[in-house]
């Protein structure tokens, strides 16, 4: 049933701006502020878009909430409050204590829709972790993509599922008692489909960063611009009752405001998470190595909840696989004493010189002031895996036994711990870059940029997949029959111990990272993590090790292979493994 409905678009780069509805075309009032109006009769799904200056060709609404043809075709109507949630016992959790696993809906299942992984969430709920963390869902070109080539911010990809299957994820989630968190991009806007310059300065004018020109956040008519991403963030947390943002790349947000715009929607995250009535998170991914991103505003900070800590992920995966290539040189000389800084400070690079970046990067972090929970960790992310030339994960170069070495370490860190999908058993398929843009140029400018970038690092371009390849994202998807057959059986076993441990036991849970104290050999090889009263020991060498303790040990709680041999305060550890010992 039609209805008199009004519809707005915020557009001051266009003279003259008609609005298409159904076919029909009207002309719409410009106000002093850019915002044109018109008010036009509408069905609660009818098709619209905006005809801009001259141009007959309509275009999406740069706040679409829906796109069925896809983010060059004409927008629809969609009432995110028409949707009946069954989660109103759902009153949120913290990101304090809990574990993330970060998922791609598209490679998740065979399917790769969302109303497939709801089929699969009683495997996350056994498993034990608290939050889903969903890569990038909003409208890109094509039909799979990582995520981060999104164009229109406020959709959720036809292809997945659209708008409504994404809400019934969210509520499936909260049903199984796990929080949800959403990865989103706001430091650049994918190559095809992007009509938002046609509309607005969404760019600034002068500057860029990896992915092309920066966002203006800070020059003429960034108000609305920066409306435009804040806004953004919180139609995910109350319109999708999403728990928490994960923010991309905020190095990349260049912002010479007085108030950063991740400081003014941190401000907003908070009020409306009191009106809520649940926790919100917001979690960067930041390249700076700077504590006040997540330090609270009242210390001076940004007051953002938490971030990633790549720091701990090369560390740790440096001493676990030998790599010391790029950005793991650093942490492969320094061995096991750089991981034993990051897991006490947070940060390896804290002010230190940074070989990769040539200069000194990074600030120390106030282990007094910050708990450890404000910094995600992990063995592998998206990222790590993807961008390495073949996609390939750490299941493909390390034995059984470092695996869940791995896994322990990240566990019973004083950080967030972070899954990516399939690690919990050690997935042997890959997880590579793959895009499906619909422009040839742009797809094969695509496939040509990623093998040029290896081959100038040696690599032959033919063992570097074209992400354009259909096959490549097939390669992508997870084989959800291993973990019915071991070795993935019992590395998925170790993953299930070691997370209920962390609920069981308050010492793995305590965040103060002043109580964390680590000793090691980088001669033997051998690693022992304090947590309280527990002591985390591990080998990493392919031979057994006699470790002497500060403390008498009375019992393994956990070992990821045959038990070690304790004798007061010594202990002598199978090779390549780790367990978790109690301390008289």
């Amino acid at each position: 049933m039609s209805a008199a409905v009004e519809f707005a678009v915020w557009a001051p780069v266009p003279e003259r701006v008609r609005l298409q509805v159904d076919g029909s075309v009207h002309e719409m009032r410009r106000e002093e502020d850019g915002w044109w109006r018109a008010e036009v009769e509408a069905g609660p799904e009818a098709d619209y878009g905006f005809l801009l200056g001259d141009d007959d060709t309509a275009r999406p609404d740069p706040r679409s909430r829906r796109q069925p043809e896809g983010v060059h075709g004409l927008s629809r109507r969609h009432d995110p409050a028409s949707y009946e949630w069954g989660d109103r016992a759902w009153t949120g959790r913290p990101l304090a204590g809990g574990v993330v696993y970060e998922m791609h809906v598209g490679t998740f299942t065979p399917e790769g829709t969302l109303d497939a992984a709801v089929a699969r969430l009683d495997h996350l709920a056994d498993l034990g972790v608290d939050f889903v963390e969903l890569l990038p869902v909003n409208g890109f070109d094509g039909t799979h993509n990582w995520g981060y080539d999104g164009v229109l911010w406020y959709t959720v990809q036809e292809s997945y599922g659209g708008p409504a299957a994404y809400q019934r994820f969210v509520d499936a989630c909260h049903q199984r008692g796990l929080g949800v968190i959403q990865d989103v991009v706001y430091n650049h806007l994918g190559p095809s489909g992007n009509y938002l310059p046609l509309f607005m300065p969404i760019f600034s004018e002068g500057g860029a960063n990896s992915w092309g020109s920066s966002v203006n956040l800070s020059g003429p008519d960034s108000d609305e611009v920066r409306r435009y991403i804040i806004d953004n963030a919180l139609m995910w947390l109350h319109d999708m009752h999403v728990d928490g943002l994960r923010l991309d790349a905020v190095h990349a947000l260049v912002d010479e405001r007085a108030t950063h715009v991740l400081e003014e929607m941190a401000q907003e995250v908070d009020r409306l998470s009191v009106a809520e009535g649940r926790p919100l998170t917001l979690i960067a991914e930041s390249d700076l190595n700077d504590p006040r991103m997540v330090t609270p505003r009242v210390a001076g900070g940004t007051g953002i909840s938490a971030q990633w800590s790549d720091d701990f992920h090369h560390a740790l995966h440096a001493v676990l696989t030998g790599e010391g290539q790029g950005y793991y040189g650093d942490f492969a000389a320094a061995g096991l004493a750089g991981l034993a800084k990051t897991l006490t400070g947070g940060f390896f690079h804290d002010g230190a010189y940074s070989s990769f970046r040539r200069r000194h990067h990074g600030r120390p972090v106030d282990t007094a002031l910050l708990p450890g929970w404000k910094f995600v960790g992990y063995l592998q992310d998206h990222d790590q895996i993807g961008n390495r030339a073949v996609g390939d994960r750490v299941s493909a170069s390390l034995s059984p036994g470092l695996l869940a070495v791995g896994a322990t370490l990240v566990l019973t860190s004083p950080f967030t711990p972070m899954l990516f999908m399939g690690e919990e058993w050690g997935a042997s398929t890959p997880w590579q870059f793959f895009t499906s843009h619909t422009d040839p140029e742009i797809g094969r400018a695509t496939a040509e940029g990623r093998k040029g970038e290896f081959a100038e690092h040696g690599w032959d371009a033919d063992e570097v997949p074209d992400p354009q390849d259909p096959e490549t994202f097939a390669r992508s998807k997870l084989d959800w029959s291993e973990p019915e057959r071991d070795p993935h059986r019992r590395l998925l076993a170790v993953h299930r111990v070691l997370l209920r441990l962390r609920h069981e036991h308050p010492d793995l849970v305590d965040p103060d990272l002043s109580r964390v104290h680590v000793s090691w050999d980088d001669a033997d090889r051998w690693l022992v993590l304090h947590r309280g009263s527990l002591r985390v020991v591990v080998n990493l060498a392919d031979a057994p090790h006699r470790i002497d303790l500060d403390v008498p040990v009375t019992e393994a709680l956990f070992a990821t292979g045959e038990l070690p041999h304790l004798d007061g305060r010594t202990v002598t550890v199978p090779a390549e493994s780790a367990a978790v010992l109690t301390t008289a």
